[in-house]
Formats: C-alpha cells, structure tokens, sequence
C-alpha cells in the first residue's frame, strides 16, 4: 500500500511539474515606455530573467527538477501584473 500511494504521488508529482513548464508562456515587453517607463523597464528585466533562465535550463541539460519551470512561470505572472498596474495607472489617469 505505501509503494502504491508512492507512486501515486510521484507520478502526480510529475505531472504537476511538467504542466507548470508547458504552460508557462514567454513573458511579453508590452507596456509604453513613454507612460510608464519605471514598469517598463520592470518589465524588460523580467523578459532578461525569463531568458537567463531558459539558458541555464539548456546548460544544465534541463535536470533542475522543475523549479526553473516554476520560476518561468511566476516571471509570467509577474508580467501580467506589471501589465495590469500601467493598464490601471491609465485608467486612472483619464478619470482626473
């Protein structure tokens, strides 16, 4: 019974961590400099962290048992939030 329920949650365990690397999507540079520069620029290094990453993943023959995918994952996040706060600080800005 214990081997069962090990393999169960190995293999969930697995699973998990090779969807979070699938689903983690390249951070995009879309916020206006020009409005926003301090976000922007929060945003290019995210884009410059997500991309060190995928470098380290290949030197390391991708053996880092998904906590670089994890890592993605969250700078994908982050983008999306930085995207959110210029897009909210826009809105703001035309109720003034």
């Amino acid at each position: 019974m214990t081997k069962k329920r090990l393999l169960i949650n190995t293999i969930l365990t697995a699973a998990l961590l090779c969807g979070s690397v699938t689903l983690a999507q390249e951070p995009a540079q879309n916020i206006n400099k020009g409005a926003h520069p301090h976000m922007a620029e929060a945003q290019r290094l995210v884009v410059g962290a997500y991309h060190e990453i995928e470098i380290a993943q290949r030197a390391n023959k991708y053996d880092m048992h998904g906590h670089a995918g994890k890592a993605e994952g969250l700078l994908t996040q982050v983008n999306e939030e930085l995207k959110l706060a210029a897009e909210d600080a826009d809105a703001a800005s035309k109720q003034r």
